[in-house]
């Protein structure tokens, strides 16, 4: 039976698949018709984020598609990046993932520290500033609605905040990919940590790597950039309660928080997906009548997992309101391009200077 809710959400979820077969549609006219080459220049997940904002702005989206769309970019996106642990073998988890974390932790200390010096000479809230630096530096705006009953933050403050990551985590991400595969000269773990470390949501660096993989034929990087960024998710559970800490200056508020409630639970999803490939692996490989049988799910799964990042970017692209973004006032950006700069800085000078230690 059918609910009310899920009522509610199916026009949204229908709009957001349309719109990204029509983008897929758009890709191959493009790489076939116009260029005659197998693959278009240009991105699905590209064409489905730009044309979204368009289209989104033109022509606003009726308020029974919104259920639907924000359900896509936060459930289905989730789905989406769970079904990347299909990818991975353990040993490329814990490769990556040993890689990633000194360089994730720097980041981070490196974004904390440089906020807390800027406060003081921009007129500009302590409250907005760290919620810009723990959206940039950890993931996003998960991170800022974690960490906003932590610090009191006002619902402007809020909104600030989420328009910085939104609007300086866009660019980054329609252009980080192209600026990482020439920059690192096309090295897979380089760019993978770079995107992984300097793009804001978890969403973002998924597209990011998405476009990646698909302009440059690297599924290896857009593995390593999920990774990394699923490694920064987890810092949420060190990060709030330190905020708490310093905030409160050691009176914390067991309401304030919940380990459960901050966790990133779809990381779980996205580890135990790789316990069943690498079990599948062992069980299914061994046997030539059931090899082909699971090479064709794990194809098949990839699949899946790429449709579900291009709705999720489809809807976010839908969803995006450009008149909210000028009403913000300019300092509070000034603070989260310095953020976002920062982030990417640090991640390439340590890559390029101390890269021997860890890389």
């Amino acid at each position: 039976m059918i609910t009310d809710k899920t009522k509610q959400i199916i026009p949204g979820i229908i709009l957001a698949f349309i719109f990204s077969i029509f983008c897929q549609g758009i890709n191959n006219v493009i790489g076939i018709e116009l260029f005659g080459t197998p693959k278009s220049p240009i991105s699905t997940v590209l064409i489905a984020i730009l044309l979204g904002i368009i289209m989104g702005n033109a022509f606003t989206p009726r308020p029974g598609f919104m259920i639907g769309l924000e359900f896509t970019q936060n459930y289905i996106l989730k789905l989406g990046i769970i079904l990347l642990g299909i990818r991975l073998s353990f040993e490329e988890l814990l490769k990556f993932g040993s890689v990633a974390i000194p360089l994730v932790l720097i980041c981070i200390c490196c974004v904390l520290v440089l906020i807390k010096l800027i406060i003081k000479k921009l007129e500009i809230s302590s409250n907005m500033a760290y919620l810009i630096a723990i959206g940039t530096s950890v993931c996003g705006a998960t991170a800022i609605v974690a960490t906003a009953p932590v610090v009191k933050a006002k619902k402007t403050e809020i909104a600030y905040a989420i328009a910085n990551i939104t609007l300086f985590g866009v660019i980054a991400m329609l252009t980080y990919p192209y600026f990482a595969n020439y920059f690192f000269d096309g090295n897979e773990l380089k760019a993978g940590l770079f995107l992984g470390t300097s793009i804001h949501e978890t969403s973002q660096v998924a597209a990011a790597g998405l476009i990646y993989d698909q302009q440059f034929n690297s599924p290896e990087t857009l593995n390593i950039a999920t990774v990394t960024k699923l490694i920064r998710n987890t810092f949420l559970v060190i990060l709030i309660p330190l905020f708490a800490l310093l905030y409160s200056r050691g009176q914390i508020e067991k309401s304030d928080y919940s380990i459960l409630n901050i966790f990133p639970l779809f990381v779980v999803g996205f580890v135990g997906m790789i316990f069943v490939r690498n079990i599948g692996d062992q069980i299914f490989l061994s046997e030539i009548n059931s090899a082909e049988t699971w090479s064709s799910f794990i194809e098949i799964t990839k699949i899946f997992t790429t449709l579900f990042l291009t709705m999720a970017m489809s809807a976010i692209g839908l969803s995006i309101n450009l008149s909210e973004l000028r009403e913000m006032g300019i300092k509070p950006f000034v603070v989260g391009f310095i953020a976002a700069t920062t982030v990417g800085i640090v991640s390439i000078l340590t890559m390029e200077y101390f890269g021997k230690f860890f890389i």
